[in-house]
């Protein structure tokens, strides 16, 4: 797995009983940047535009990409406290945080842990939690081919990516990255059941972003978590599946942006 030309080169940070892997470029305000179940180990476009605006952090979840297994981390909520830890770890008390899907779920489990710790919250298509009448795609169970033509809207892009075959390296992170996932999100499935309970304790000016058309994970989802917490903000992005900051990295990257860079609201 390479580090793109333009991207800069990730550190080692001693966590538990290994290191983890994180990526950090840009000044300004902290924002630790949470990645879905897939794309990590790598810079990105959107990652490149958020730099240009703040001092982002953007770590591999233990296991993913190129971060040690920690096996003593086992569940999310656990996750969200490594995070806590790394944060200390690099002397950051207060921090912007957004997460994308499974990253998404860390954030919310993270932000309504430690509220005090985190200033404002983008979560983009959140995992998390359970909907009923809106199961999530079964992950675990679909073919490749099918998780990518789900991910993105735009079939073209679909295609794009799946004319190029991944290399045997690619091959083999991508399986490990899903033996990951599925150690923190198979059981229960996809979701915390805790979790509901503790979404009205988070503090931080909250962002929900959705995708116009989500195969991964229903918009209801979405909604769910912008009911939960208080005075949150929904915004769908047009023109996009769940893959949101792949598919349109500059759109999304926008929305970031002007939500984390947004004077707050003149007090009633």
């Amino acid at each position: 797995m390479s580090v793109p030309a333009d991207g800069p080169e990730p550190t080692r940070t001693a966590m538990g009983s290994g290191e983890i892997n994180l990526f950090r470029r840009g000044s300004g305000r902290s924002v630790l940047v949470l990645h879905a179940a897939g794309g990590a180990g790598a810079w990105n476009p959107y990652l490149e535009r958020l730099s240009e605006h703040f001092d982002v952090l953007a770590p591999d979840h233990p296991g993913f990409g190129r971060s040690d297994e920690l096996p003593e981390i086992r569940t999310v909520p656990q996750l969200a406290q490594h995070y806590v830890r790394l944060l200390d770890a690099l002397g950051i008390e207060r921090v912007d945080v957004v997460g994308a899907s499974f990253g998404g779920w860390i954030a919310a489990e993270l932000a309504s842990a430690v509220p005090d710790r985190v200033e404002r919250l983008v979560l983009m298509a959140p995992a998390g939690l359970h909907v009923p009448d809106a199961p999530p795609a079964d992950l675990f169970t679909m073919a490749p081919e099918a998780i990518v033509r789900a991910l993105f809207l735009d079939r073209a892009v679909a295609d794009a990516a799946l004319a190029v075959p991944p290399t045997p390296d690619a091959a083999a992170q991508a399986a490990r990255d899903a033996a990951a996932f599925e150690r923190f999100a198979r059981h229960p499935f996809l979701h915390d059941p805790e979790l509901p309970a503790r979404l009205p304790s988070i503090t931080a000016r909250t962002l929900v972003l959705a995708a116009e058309v989500d195969e991964i994970i229903p918009r209801a989802h979405s909604d769910a978590y912008a009911a939960a917490i208080g005075g949150a903000e929904l915004h769908v992005v047009p023109r996009c599946g769940h893959a949101l900051y792949q598919e349109r990295p500059d759109a999304v990257a926008d929305e970031v942006i002007g939500f984390l860079t947004a004077p707050e609201p003149a007090a009633r």
